[in-house]
């Protein structure tokens, strides 16, 4: 008998998909955004919403459940790096005094990511409150040419960079899923 979980997934029509598309809630119908900032917007939240997916249905043991050793990264730890680094990004496309990290020292948001319901939902809401801070503040620069922060960032550079951390990110969250119980797709 091995401790491995079997591969499985909730799909029935796509076996190989993480849901049915008719059951994807990143599916959309329709013609894709006009713009190259609706697209952008349009990636990221789609990258978000995976994410999420990946960590839905899942307790707080199996959320912080670490990958292998020596890495501190589990789902739980995803959820709270990402809640970081939009705080990050925040503080580099404004000019006043940098926020304080959310966690405290490095590398806290992978080893605070302990097996508790409260650790869980504060990451949940630290996640949508960082999220929903950092695109206010990108709202106010709608040309992605622009220049912003001290860091004198163009806004289509930060816009990238978050579709990538998040795309990233969600490959090791398929990964870590995997592990955990065994669900794979998309």
């Amino acid at each position: 008998m091995s401790d491995q979980p079997a591969r499985w997934t909730q799909a029935t029509v796509y076996p190989d998909m993480w849901a049915d598309p008719n059951d994807d809630p990143r599916n959309s119908e329709g013609a894709s955004p006009d713009g190259e900032l609706a697209t952008l917007d349009d990636f990221l939240t789609n990258y978000r919403m995976t994410l999420r997916m990946k960590c839905e249905g899942l307790t707080p043991e199996q959320l912080a459940r670490r990958s292998v050793p020596p890495s501190t990264m589990s789902l739980l730890g995803l959820l709270r790096h990402l809640a970081e680094v939009e705080r990050d990004w925040r503080n580099w496309i404004t000019d006043g005094e940098p926020l304080p990290k959310l966690y405290g020292k490095r590398d806290a948001d992978f080893t605070g990511a302990v097996a508790d319901q409260s650790v869980v939902d504060a990451a949940y809401a630290d996640l949508e409150c960082e999220q929903a801070a950092t695109d206010a503040t990108l709202a106010e620069h709608p040309d992605l040419g622009a220049r912003v922060g001290r860091e004198d960032i163009a806004v289509r550079e930060l816009l990238v960079h978050r579709i990538e951390e998040y795309a990233r990110h969600c490959g090791h969250a398929d990964l870590l899923r995997e592990c955990v119980d065994g669900r794979v797709g998309q």
